[in-house]
């Protein structure tokens, strides 16, 4: 059927071809642009991440750094505890040297490492002796519950669940009661 028979004017089934063949270029031309834009994006967005990481992976290696020297700080007072002791106690002032010997190799091992050397060593760990690291967990959890639950009833060391020390608690019984030997 002609243009003339369906009632077009001659020629326009041609123009209608090329609005569709620009409109499908334009169309075409968009998607290209915003699939270049996302892909902009999303570059953008992971160079971001990748600098926040590597600025967190910088500042938890100096904090590494720094909890080693506490933690040789800290050996090296637990030495001198040890020394204290070696006249009153000489048993316990080996256990507590043998302590600090510990904790000062431990401090010059963290010394060389990074964040990353830390966490797969823990790893590694966690994988041959699960129930070390089940064990520690059990302790720091009974350890923090029992600082909030202190804290939280405005207690300090020494204090009853009352809030009251020991030895006001002591001080407040009749003479004799609760005590095995009638003092």
């Amino acid at each position: 059927m002609s243009d003339q028979q369906m009632g077009r004017r001659p020629g326009a089934k041609a123009r209608d071809d090329d609005s569709g063949k620009t409109a499908s270029a334009i169309a075409s031309g968009g998607l290209d642009i915003a699939q270049d834009a996302a892909h902009k994006v999303s570059q953008a967005a992971s160079r971001a991440a990748t600098a926040a990481t590597d600025d967190v992976k910088t500042v938890l290696n100096r904090q590494v750094g720094n909890s080693a020297d506490v933690m040789g700080q800290l050996a090296t007072s637990t030495k001198r505890t040890a020394d204290e002791l070696e006249q009153a106690a000489p048993f316990v002032a080996g256990m507590v040297r043998t302590l600090a010997d510990k904790m000062d190799g431990y401090a010059d091992s963290m010394r060389g490492q990074s964040v990353d050397q830390l966490l797969r060593g823990a790893s590694d760990l966690t994988r041959r002796q699960p129930a070390v690291v089940f064990g520690l967990a059990a302790v720091a959890g009974f350890l923090t519950c029992r600082m909030f639950r202190n804290a939280a009833s405005g207690g300090s060391y020494g204090a009853t669940s009352s809030g009251r020390s020991y030895e006001s608690t002591r001080r407040a019984m009749p003479r004799g009661a609760n005590d095995p030997y009638g003092a």
